[in-house]
């Protein structure tokens, strides 16, 4: 008969009123990780990404915020609205640095990795891809090729010559060329693509498609394993090669850690209230968070499971040790 699990208590992060539709652990900085969270009640939040203490509101949006990102110093945060508008905060004061009006609702930001930080990716229901220039705001950005449907989700890759991108209701993720501004490859998917992680050594790309979770190679895009779910409707998933962990968030309320290689589940976190919409793992996967309809983040620890079996076994130890001296006298 298998073990009991022991139940872990998160972390549980108040302060958002809606749900959390997009949350974002920063690289470690000389001031520590944060972690960025986007929300329908149009507050989007960072956070000490190991406490998960507030550290302050980006405060102006008029409408539900989709996706709130950190540039990879997180000095620079981007956030993507239903008001119709891209914004640009100073991370650190949380003063807004720029704003990029669009003509209809903005539901993914990315910003372009390392040395080319400056450019932002946008994307939402006008079916466009829009790359701003942050070291010319007022120039007009570049815009690639009309997309057949609402845009989901952005992520760069290949040195920042190429985008991922989901669409709200058309399955597959396609591969856009920055410089040709068009389409040139597709990732098959079971269903439409809900979350996109692309790991932060850039050698793995991780995809929630409702029925399954697939990793493929960060540069040939080679599929090398795929995750059915069938309990449950899978929205988002992040893994950490460190750890050899992934972990998996839907429509049950429940987040799931499995063993990258056999697919194991091992640990079931329960709390929630309501469908997660996305998980992250924090660097070096010791810890990740969730991102719940409840409108609460959770941050639960990798190794639990792990730490509460050692803990049990040198009790039972010391308890046996205990039982086996001898009476004294």
């Amino acid at each position: 008969m298998a073990a009991k699990r022991a139940m872990q208590t998160p972390l549980v992060c108040h302060g958002h009123t809606r749900p959390i539709v997009e949350l974002q652990f920063s690289p470690v900085t000389p001031d520590g990780v944060f972690l960025s969270s986007a929300s329908k009640d149009g507050q989007p939040m960072l956070r000490n990404g190991e406490t998960g203490d507030w550290v302050g509101t980006f405060q102006g949006h008029k409408g539900a915020v989709w996706s709130c990102v950190l540039n990879d110093a997180a000095v620079i945060g981007a956030t993507g609205s239903a008001d119709f508008t891209a914004r640009v905060w100073n991370a650190t004061t949380g003063d807004e640095l720029h704003q990029f009006q669009h003509k209809h609702i903005v539901r993914t930001v990315s910003f372009a990795r390392g040395d080319s930080a400056w450019q932002l990716c946008t994307g939402g229901a006008e079916k466009l891809l829009r790359i701003f220039d942050l070291q010319r705001p007022d120039a007009a950005p570049m815009e690639l090729s009309k997309a057949h449907d609402n845009i989901r989700v952005t992520h760069w890759v290949a040195d920042n010559k190429q985008l991922l991108v989901s669409y709200l209701d058309k399955p597959n993720v396609d591969v856009w060329d920055v410089r040709t501004g068009g389409v040139v490859r597709s990732l098959e998917s079971k269903g439409t693509v809900t979350s996109i992680e692309v790991t932060p050594c850039g050698r793995f790309i991780v995809t929630a498609d409702g029925k399954q979770v697939d990793f493929r190679d960060g540069t040939t895009f080679e599929l090398l394993k795929s995750h059915a779910c069938s309990e449950y409707e899978v929205e988002s998933a992040s893994f950490s090669p460190e750890r050899g962990r992934f972990v998996c968030g839907g429509s049950d309320m429940w987040v799931r850690l499995h063993d990258y290689e056999t697919g194991q589940e091992l640990d079931v976190c329960k709390g929630h209230h309501g469908p997660v919409h996305n998980v992250r793992f924090a660097p070096g996967g010791g810890t990740y968070a969730s991102g719940s309809e409840d409108g609460t983040i959770r941050i639960w620890q990798t190794d639990f499971q792990q730490q509460a079996a050692a803990a049990a076994a040198a009790a039972a130890n010391g308890d046996a040790a205990t039982a086996a001296e001898p009476a004294l006298g």
